[in-house]
């Protein structure tokens, strides 16, 4: 599909600048809140009127896009900023429709952080964001390989990013996605019951069809809309076969909540005894877009010959050539990425 020459990560541990994956950074009243850097990069008087998800959105996406051409700005993200969107709503009640501050609503529109990114850059190429719900970065991704299919030459930002608004928490928690009772990331696979622990985060990477100076190769990507155990192993077995590749990592998007669980152990059961299993959402937290995360995960694992403990389900080997991603988003969005050196 494409090459990842460079990425960038903000999450709830140190993945910005130096990465320290050692370091497992606690989660705080069920919430893995973001690691903001200072935003160098971003001028002070726009980055005192971004919301939370376009503050880190542009500064992972800038971070990338410093002295480098690119053709284009592709992002995915299921709610953007929602936060500065219901600020903005409130703002109509209040003010009964009369004058009504702009920046909420600018801050507020999915496409704020492709956009800023764009105007930032003075990037004038294809620019777009993808809003699929539990999908929304995997369709970023899919966008992204079409695009270098038909121009082989070019050079893209993919990202991903969604962020933790109170909101969306209040909804998410009402539908018991989130555990409803004190719970550390640290813990979060020992503790069997429903729900998981709200995430946020921005990962962007810059893409393109030349292998030379590469980090990692995303090989293929496999979506589907399913609510059945047997139907998503089925869509495994087809996806494993039709790229006669065998992988000796699976990075697990298994999140604490108890009722998805038999969709993870399933895809685990399907794979080699000698393939190894990591997880990664008590570092990022659960949000629709976390599959981003997984793949800048990927890309790290591949270069490193020892890993953290607490990422590890199972340990069969150290060093890695191989990896299969699988996540979905609450039972019924799954996706499986291959990526490999």
């Amino acid at each position: 599909m494409f090459y990842i020459h460079h990425t960038t990560c903000i999450s709830p541990q140190q993945t910005f600048g130096k990465v320290d994956l050692n370091d497992l950074k606690e989660s705080v009243d069920n919430e893995l809140s973001a690691l903001e850097p200072a935003y160098d990069a971003i001028p002070t008087g726009q980055l005192r009127r971004m919301g939370k998800a376009v503050r880190f959105g542009v500064g992972a996406g800038l971070a990338l896009l410093k002295g480098q051409n690119v053709n284009g700005i592709i992002i995915g993200t299921a709610n953007g900023g929602l936060e500065d969107c219901v600020k903005f709503l409130i703002q109509i009640i209040e003010f009964e429709e009369g004058r009504l501050t702009p920046t909420n609503f600018v801050q507020s529109t999915t496409n704020a952080v492709a956009s800023s990114l764009g105007l930032m850059s003075v990037n004038k190429g294809y620019n777009v964001t993808h809003v699929h719900r539990g999908l929304s970065f995997e369709n970023a991704m899919l966008d992204t390989a079409i695009l270098l299919n038909e121009n082989p030459d070019d050079t893209y930002l993919l990202g991903g990013l969604d962020e933790i608004s109170p909101y969306n928490n209040t909804i998410e928690s009402l539908g018991k996605w989130y555990k409803d009772f004190p719970v550390s990331n640290t813990e979060l696979f020992q503790i069997k019951s429903p729900g998981t622990l709200a995430g946020e985060g921005a990962s962007m990477f810059l893409v393109n069809n030349n292998p030379t100076g590469a980090i990692a190769k995303v090989v293929a990507l496999k979506m589907s809309h399913v609510t059945e155990k047997d139907e998503v192993i089925k869509n495994l077995k087809s996806f494993l076969a039709s790229h006669s590749i065998k992988p000796d990592l699976l990075i697990s998007g298994e999140n604490g909540d108890e009722r998805h669980l038999p969709f993870y152990e399933a895809v685990e059961n399907e794979l080699s005894d000698e393939t190894s299993i990591i997880r990664f959402k008590h570092m990022s937290g659960e949000y629709a877009t976390s599959s981003a995360f997984a793949l800048w995960l990927s890309s790290i694992v591949l270069r490193m010959e020892e890993l953290p403990a607490h990422l590890f389900k199972k340990k069969t080997k150290t060093g890695f050539s191989t990896v299969l991603i699988y996540n979905h988003f609450k039972g019924a969005q799954h996706s499986f990425v291959l990526v490999n050196k």
